[in-house]
């Protein structure tokens, strides 16, 4: 593999970003690639933007991806996905959760929450919306939401084998959960 290949998954505090992240990195590595990492907690603990960098490919040197060079941007929050847009490749995919999280400013009536989904279209940007609220609630694990977007971002780094993706999730999952997660993967890609 000659290009990098650059992901940047955000969203907001307790929504599973820094779990995914760790998913994505160790099924890069596990199909042999070089990988680095880069977190922003921000005010993780209280709903704020949380994000992550994601790097692979023969040899990274810098953690950060640039803005116009992400070749995945996974949005597990819809406003979220308008504050990452920039980052995108020409070229890139945007993965977004269909999920509005109303930050406090909305909730007491001091802003309004944008029409995303008009503004990112009038953009130009072709957006995966996914109904991953309802595939969770099928599933029976609101806490899966992250992996279906993996999945669905799966098809869009092929450079990631199938057999790493379900050994990453196998590590990274407590193996409770490793079914559940498993399905949601499955579910995600099959989008």
């Amino acid at each position: 593999m000659s290009k990098m290949k650059n992901v940047i998954i955000c969203g907001t505090g307790g929504q599973g970003i820094l779990m995914a992240s760790e998913v994505l990195c160790s099924a890069a590595w596990r199909s042999g690639f070089d990988v680095k990492k880069s977190e922003v907690h921000g005010m993780a603990q209280r709903g704020g933007s949380v994000s992550s960098h994601v790097r692979f490919g023969d040899k990274v040197h810098s953690v950060l991806v640039e803005k116009g060079a992400a070749d995945v941007v996974l949005a597990l929050e819809k406003m979220e996905a308008l504050r990452w847009v920039n980052f995108l490749a020409p070229d890139g995919k945007l993965i977004t959760c269909d999920l509005a999280i109303e930050p406090m400013t909305v909730n007491t009536g001091s802003a309004v929450y944008p029409d995303v989904e008009k503004i990112i279209t009038d953009k130009g940007i072709p957006n995966l919306m996914i109904p991953v609220m309802e595939i969770a609630k099928e599933l029976g694990n609101l806490r899966v939401m992250n992996i279906i977007l993996l999945g669905a971002a799966s098809r869009h780094l092929p450079e990631i084998s199938e057999k790493s993706w379900f050994e990453a999730i196998e590590e990274r999952v407590p193996p409770k959960a490793y079914k559940v997660n498993l399905e949601a993967f499955r579910r995600g890609k099959a989008l």
